[in-house]
């Protein structure tokens, strides 16, 4: 943990699609991508955002993250409870050294239940809340489920001597939104720092970038925005709903990004409206995204000339595409 302490609230707003893959799949439903019945809109937890940033973070930048799997020597995981008993947590210097050395804890938080010493005694746990939030991931249009039917290779029991039929359930195309927010507040406790926060930017981008398991490789960012603002407890809000895309096709047509226009207009004319609130905006975009605004294409290249400079805001390119 180095760098100085976030002290500073702020607003994420993530845009990434995938490409005939499942990018978070359902338990309770056969695995099947989660999509809002009403809508047709494809949604993303939170959690699965956290997983690849976790992971990510863990297996390229060589950090310590406490919500993993741990294997033991008899190649077993361990349990909850036995890596937390090895962490061997006292009193309040050994709750921060926990801070001081998992990355995931001074991010997202957690709780963390401790047993009691003898059984006369009451156990305690250890909360911190965490000072980056996300909202569920939303596709900014709809989509259509298509099931892939196949074969395997082994057989399932040794009775049978031919593979068995399996099904795989993908999107064939679908761009999400995500939006965040870092408390400041909460960063205090937890003991955020700014470093931290590159760590998690580097992480949403590449992180997603990286996903290369059968039912996510197929991912790819598109837009990465923070804004960083001057005063504490203040933020907008929502700012994911201020995109659109524009299309000449109809949604669940929609195979790929070059079928589709992102429209910023209105996240633009937002931001200009609380611009005396705003330090400064951190971008990160993909060449291959075209934008709309007031109706005028805007390649990813120009954005920075042909539309951000109207907000009169310093804003600062984060190179995460050159990692």
């Amino acid at each position: 943990m180095s760098g100085n302490l976030v002290d500073n609230r702020s607003e994420i707003v993530f845009l990434y699609d995938v490409k005939d893959a499942n990018p978070n799949g359902d338990p309770m439903d056969e695995n099947k991508p989660r999509i809002d019945e009403e809508t047709g809109i494809n949604i993303v937890t939170d959690v699965r955002l956290k997983r690849t940033i976790r992971d990510y973070l863990h297996n390229f930048r060589g950090e310590d993250i406490f919500i993993i799997e741990e294997i033991k020597e008899d190649g077993t995981q361990k349990t909850r409870e036995e890596r937390i008993s090895d962490l061997k947590i006292e009193n309040k210097k050994d709750e921060i050294r926990l801070l001081e050395k998992y990355i995931d804890l001074r991010l997202f938080g957690a709780t963390i239940a401790l047993t009691a010493k003898d059984r006369k005694s009451k156990g305690r746990s250890i909360t911190w809340t965490g000072p980056v939030q996300f909202k569920f991931g939303r596709s900014l249009h709809r989509v259509e489920v298509k099931t892939i039917k196949g074969t395997s290779v082994m057989p399932s029991r040794e009775e049978v001597t031919q593979g068995t039929f399996i099904e795989t359930h993908i999107l064939p195309y679908s761009l999400i939104a995500f939006y965040g927010v870092i408390n400041e507040n909460a960063a205090k406790t937890t003991r955020l720092s700014e470093n931290d926060v590159s760590l998690l930017m580097d992480g949403m981008w590449n992180g997603t970038k990286n996903l290369i398991t059968r039912s996510k490789v197929g991912q790819t960012p598109r837009l990465l925005l923070r804004m960083i603002y001057k005063e504490n407890n203040y933020h907008i809000g929502d700012l994911d709903r201020k995109l659109k895309i524009s299309s000449e096709k109809e949604d669940t047509e929609i195979r790929d990004i070059s079928d589709l226009k992102v429209d910023i207009t209105e996240l633009i004319e937002t931001l200009k409206t609380h611009k005396e609130k705003i330090d400064r905006i951190e971008y990160e975009v993909h060449d291959d995204v075209m934008f709309l605004y007031n109706g005028k294409e805007v390649k990813a290249s120009e954005i920075e000339d042909a539309v951000f400079k109207e907000l009169e805001i310093p804003v600062e390119y984060l190179g995460l595409n050159r990692m």
